[in-house]
């Protein structure tokens, strides 16, 4: 079923945020097509009185003048410049970027006001804004983090229905740093019984590290209210013996316990302390300019 795209403008455009690494988030879409039976997002759909169900990623809120409010925002006097994250929501590179392309528009706007911010995303359609990257990088600290659960075919075809395949993702990850980038890669979220053998975990590692990804970091699925019903359900049609596995592990909480957790991904920090980090080049700082650069 196609998305219905609902052109609606904003009224601000940074959000801020608490314990977290970062000081402010930003969503130019609301609603993500990609349907991952274990999106945490979901929990806030439902504390929102939103669908969390298979519903949910059927509507994408466009927030029209996203960029516009965020020029204004950043060109505040009290502005302190600190990290956006992007993607914290909603894919900022799902397929509706291809059409509205307003996370290349506000990524103009952070370079511009030379902004922190670090994008979080399954997109290889990433790669199209790589002269924005660029630019931004010169300017102030930019990331990139692909999120790469596994590598197996199955696991990916039924637990992240909607994105583009992982060898996608890994030559969208090399291309990104083949050009200077500062990209890395989220294993997460690591499904128990599906995608957390040690052997399936280091070859996301030695794929990650071969494409080019810097940093490198793991976590294990939780399932809160909303999550724990879509997901169970995905899993009792895709994975039935799995389904009593889940029951048992989170019988009575959405996390795992911190050293089941850790035990869990073990694999990946042995793994990527066995593999070094690649060195790069990364764009040079120069003093800031006036940007332009085509939205």
């Amino acid at each position: 079923m196609r998305p219905e795209y609902r052109l609606e403008p904003c009224k601000s455009a940074l959000n801020a945020v608490r314990g977290m690494p970062f000081q402010w988030s930003l969503n130019p879409y609301m609603g993500c097509t990609h349907r991952c039976t274990f999106c945490y997002v979901r929990h806030f759909e439902q504390r929102a009185d939103r669908p969390s169900d298979d519903r949910y990623g059927r509507s994408i809120r466009v927030k029209t003048n996203v960029a516009e409010v965020l020029r204004r925002e950043l060109a505040r006097l009290s502005w302190k410049r600190e990290e956006v994250s992007i993607g914290a929501a909603t894919d900022p590179y799902q397929p509706a970027e291809g059409r509205f392309r307003l996370t290349r528009a506000c990524l103009v706007e952070l370079a511009a006001a030379s902004t922190p911010f670090s994008i979080v995303t399954r997109g290889p359609l990433i790669v199209r804004d790589v002269d924005v990257l660029q630019e931004a990088s010169r300017r102030a600290p930019a990331s990139v983090y692909f999120s790469l659960p596994t590598l197996d075919e199955r696991v990916w075809n039924t637990t992240e229905p909607g994105t583009a395949p992982p060898r996608s993702r890994l030559e969208a990850i090399r291309r990104l740093a083949e050009a200077g980038i500062d990209v890395g890669v989220g294993i997460a979220p690591i499904l128990p019984g599906l995608s957390d053998r040690p052997e399936q975990l280091r070859e996301v590692v030695l794929a990650a590290r071969a494409a080019g990804a810097r940093g490198i970091w793991a976590s294990v699925v939780h399932l809160r209210p909303g999550v724990r019903e879509h997901f169970l359900d995905a899993l009792a049609r895709d994975w039935p013996d799995e389904v009593e596995r889940y029951e048992s592990l989170f019988a009575s909480r959405a996390y795992l316990p911190a050293a089941i957790a850790k035990e869990i991904t073990a694999p990946v920090r042995v793994a990527t302390a066995s593999m070094p980090s690649p060195t790069g080049r990364r764009p040079a700082r120069p003093e800031p300019r006036q940007l332009a650069l085509a939205v």
